[in-house]
């Protein structure tokens, strides 16, 4: 892993693949280290010709953190509800930009944007404020932010708003496993003892709780894409699965309803996760959708 200086400030990163492959750049969600996707998932895109690169969001891993800042939710609420510029830290377009920055700092001048959850939400905001960067997006159960989808289950919901009782590891792995299980795929058995060592090495690599407010802060002040994304025209691959609890299905397919043109694939018992059964399935859908969008670059090209 590297760090990098881009749109002003440090980020952790690292790549897999070929040098010159087609680049393709992963975002990750709320809360989450870059090293929290399946080693398998990026594998198998590298081994399909792609550059994969990933990084740690601002304010988690080892990224860039701003220590001490509390963003005042109930005024930057208000000042939503007015119309006016919120008071947080920073926004999610920040986040895009970073994303995009990323790419400059590496002289790669435009990539496939992929995102998972909050990922999604910023691979949305990379393609809107940088289109000549976008090859293509692949928003992965995620959402436009549309007010009118439904909300997460409870439950769901209660496991990204509840903090463990203590900060220890092994509280820390046992609430995280806790929450994990309810937005779970239904389709495959809960791996926990994977899943158990790849919170404990995230744990081991960067415990930054602090960091999840401002990220929060991010993603509620930021406004629906539902309007901006009728413009879209990059090539967009949409993923959702019927059993995510936390951003339902009915917002990936308001997602894909939105752009132009958009792949949507609704995969059986999915959840908000990558479970290693889960990849195969995956890569046999980005893996194609790719290759068509490179060859339709190749042929503009050639035209």
């Amino acid at each position: 892993m590297a760090k990098i200086r881009a749109n002003g400030i440090a980020i952790e990163y690292d790549e897999i693949g070929p040098k010159h492959g087609i680049p393709y750049l992963i975002i990750q969600g709320f809360g989450a280290q870059m090293t929290g996707w399946p080693e398998q998932f990026r594998q198998g895109l590298a081994d399909a010709g792609m550059r994969v690169i990933r990084f740690d969001n601002r304010d988690v891993g080892l990224g860039q953190k701003w220590d001490g800042i509390i963003p005042d939710m109930r005024a930057a609420q208000a000042a939503m509800a007015e119309g006016r510029k919120p008071d947080v830290p920073y926004l999610l377009s920040d986040m895009a930009a970073d994303a995009a920055g990323l790419l400059d700092a590496l002289g790669i001048g435009s990539a496939h944007i992929s995102g998972a959850s909050m990922g999604g939400m910023i691979a949305q905001l990379v393609a809107l404020d940088h289109p000549a960067k976008t090859r293509s997006l692949i928003s992965i159960f995620s959402t436009t932010g549309d007010p009118s989808l439904p909300r997460s289950s409870p439950e769901a919901q209660a496991s990204l708003m509840t903090r463990p009782p203590s900060n220890d590891r092994e509280t820390v792995i046992a609430h995280a496993l806790k929450g994990r299980r309810t937005y779970a795929s239904t389709r495959w058995p809960f791996d926990e003892a994977r899943l158990s060592a790849v919170i404990g090495a995230n744990y081991d690599r960067s415990f930054y709780p602090e960091g999840t407010a401002r990220q929060w802060a991010a993603i509620m002040t930021a406004r629906p894409r539902t309007e901006r994304l009728k413009s879209l025209r990059a090539p967009a691959l949409v993923l959702h699965g019927t059993a995510d609890t936390l951003i339902r299905c009915e917002a990936g397919r308001h997602t894909a309803a939105c752009i132009p043109g958009a792949e949507y694939h609704e995969i059986e018992g999915w959840g908000h996760d990558i479970p290693l059964e889960a990849v195969p399935l995956l890569m046999d859908l980005i893996v194609p959708f790719v290759k068509k969008v490179e060859a339709g670059r190749t042929k503009a090209s050639a035209a």
